[in-house]
Parts: structure tokens; C-alpha cells; sequence
């Protein structure tokens, strides 16, 4: 669904009037931005499968501090592959990384270990490596990236487009004056049920990341 369908299926709900551009009066600029608000609020609650991707790293010799290129600080790793040497990579604190750099020679060759360092100048995270690699390793980092802010009429929603509706719904009666009122109360409630079903079919593809064990 597109973020224009989102704006006009809220203010359908409303009872106001469509749109042809999601900018084209200030109510349905200030819905688009309760699209984003509730979009955000949505990918921070679950793993989602339309998130899963993964992130590619050739190495230089040499060189130990990589770019996650589109990462912008908000991702979650689900693991992290080494896949000239064929093994996972562990994560590593940052105490761990400064002794073995700081207090000591570090050692080169195939990278076993991550962690991050910072962020780019323009916003993506900075992930360090060790050893510090002595050639070439192809690194796959398999990560939850939550979509970039909607923002053309015509971007399309990766995750379950009825969780947005109604979380931005909700906000938006809430915006209304209707602040603990029944209407938001129930408005609020449904945006809660709808969630809870969207993960429930969503988790039943990884039922593997809902089992607890020690």
C-alpha cells in the first residue's frame, strides 16, 4: 500500500475528504505524519519478515573499521557471516576490541569478531573488525533495517499496511481532543488487536525466535 492509500483509507475513517497528494491541505500533512509516527512505532515492535535483509562487506587489508552502508543507526543484527572463511562471526564489547588494539600487537587474518564504533558522517554505523583482515572476506551481516520515512505519495509500505492505519487512526482521534475518551480508548485497543494478529502470523514464519531457552 502506498503511502497516499494510507493517508486517504485514515481520512476516509475520519470522515474527511480524500486527497490526490499526501500534502495537499495541512490535515493531510499532519496524517502523513502520524503515517511515519505509527510506521516507526510498528517496526520497533517485531522482527518483521518485509525488514529482514542483508548487508554486504568485501574487506581491505589492512583496514579494520567498515561503513553499514543505509544502516542510519536504527537496525537490529539477526547474525553476522563470514562467507569466504564459512563461519559465523561473534560480537565483542568494546572493552574487548580496546585491549586487544590497545594493550597488545593485534593479530591479521580472517575476521572472527565484531563491534561497533560510531556512526559515518552521514549517519550510518561503523562496525570494527578482528583480527584485523589480511586480505579480501566476503562479510554477510543479516539484519533488521526498518524502512526509511514515507515521504513520496507513491512509496509502498513494506510492513503490515492495516498496523499503520490503525495506530495513525488512533492518533489521529486522539489529536482530535478525544484524549482518554472512549473513542481513542477503543481507537487505541483495536490498533493493539490488529498488531497482535500481524505478529502472530509474522512469528509463525521464524517460531524459531519466539522459544526461550537458557
Amino acid at each position: 500500500m502506498t503511502y497516499l492509500d494510507l493517508v486517504n483509507n485514515i481520512l476516509k475513517r475520519l470522515r474527511e475528504r480524500t486527497v490526490s497528494t499526501v500534502n495537499e491541505s495541512a490535515y493531510s500533512t499532519l496524517i502523513g505524519v502520524l503515517v511515519n509516527d505509527a510506521k516507526e512505532e510498528i517496526e520497533n515492535s517485531w522482527n518483521w519478515s518485509a525488514l529482514r535483509t542483508t548487508l554486504s562487506a568485501t574487506t581491505v587489508s589492512g583496514t579494520f573499521n567498515y561503513e553499514l552502508n543505509g544502516t542510519q543507526n536504527r537496525f537490529k543484527v539477526l547474525d553476522v557471516v563470514n562467507d569466504t572463511s564459512n563461519f559465523f562471526m561473534t560480537y565483542r564489547t568494546a572493552s574487548e576490541f580496546n585491549n586487544w588494539f590497545l594493550n597488545q600487537t593485534p593479530a591479521n587474518g580472517a575476521p572472527r569478531y565484531y563491534s561497533f564504533n560510531g556512526i559515518s558522517s552521514d549517519g550510518d554505523t561503523l562496525v570494527d573488525l578482528y583480527p584485523i583482515p589480511n586480505g579480501a572476506y566476503d562479510l554477510r551481516f543479516n539484519i533488521i533495517m526498518p524502512q526509511a520515512e514515507l515521504s513520496a505519495d507513491s512509496d509502498v509500505l513494506l510492513i503490515p499496511s492495516k498496523t499503520v492505519q490503525m495506530l495513525a487512526y488512533a492518533k489521529a482521534v486522539e489529536e482530535r481532543g478525544e484524549d482518554g475518551g472512549a473513542s481513542a480508548n477503543s481507537a487505541y485497543a483495536t490498533a493493539a488487536r490488529v498488531l497482535n494478529d500481524a505478529i502472530a502470523f509474522d512469528s509463525a514464519k521464524h517460531p524459531e525466535e519466539i522459544i526461550w531457552s537458557s
